[in-house]
């Protein structure tokens, strides 16, 4: 709940819409996701139990997990281990997004989906949430520029405010928060580790 203000969808203040309609509504992927003892597509098919195999298969798709598959044995079939130890971190993370996806919700939460996962993980993620674009509303919480660069809207929270709102290409080119960001992420890529005596 909000101490301010209100938080509307689909012009509904949520603290009006029941938890169980609410949860209908929304997926949710975060950092960390827990996928349970089972295979791939046991994970992926909690997303929504009744799923088609073709359905299944096309939310792994869409989160890049068919390339994994396509390299396991077993496929789909795979067991995951407990917890999904006998995944990478990005592999169980294209999973806990394709579970998501499965779940066909309008609204996708992301929560630092992409804070833990090397770049090229990471670009793969980004890649994705990329091609759901006008297909349901994403909500992405993030540090990482890659995950919001293809934003519509940036909302830069400070302290727990919204201190600067706007367009990507509007707020780079303004000279608050987000810009000085930028700007900041930018000289740090030129920065290397120099050994003594250089």
């Amino acid at each position: 709940d909000v101490n301010e203000g209100s938080v509307l969808v689909g012009g509904v203040d949520l603290r009006r819409i029941s938890s169980s309609r609410l949860a209908g509504q929304i997926s949710q992927i975060f950092q960390d996701n827990y996928l349970f003892t089972g295979s791939i597509a046991d994970n992926i098919r909690a997303g929504k139990p009744g799923a088609s195999d073709a359905e299944l298969m096309h939310a792994a798709r869409q989160a890049g997990v068919a390339e994994i598959i396509a390299r396991l044995p077993q496929g789909m079939e795979t067991p995951v281990g407990e917890g999904g130890a006998r995944l990478s971190g990005g592999e169980r993370q294209r999973v806990a997004i394709a579970r998501a996806l499965l779940s066909d919700a309008p609204i996708l939460l992301v929560d630092e989906a992409t804070a833990a996962l090397d770049g090229g993980n990471q670009a793969v993620i980004a890649e994705t949430l990329a091609r759901l674009r006008g297909q349901r509303t994403l909500v992405v919480i993030a540090h990482q520029l890659s995950t919001v660069a293809m934003a519509d809207q940036i909302a830069v929270v400070e302290g727990g405010r919204i201190v600067e709102q706007g367009a990507p290409a509007t707020l780079r080119e303004g000279q608050g928060r987000y810009a000085r960001f930028l700007s900041q992420r930018q000289a740090a890529k030129g920065w290397r580790i120099a050994g003594a005596g250089s």
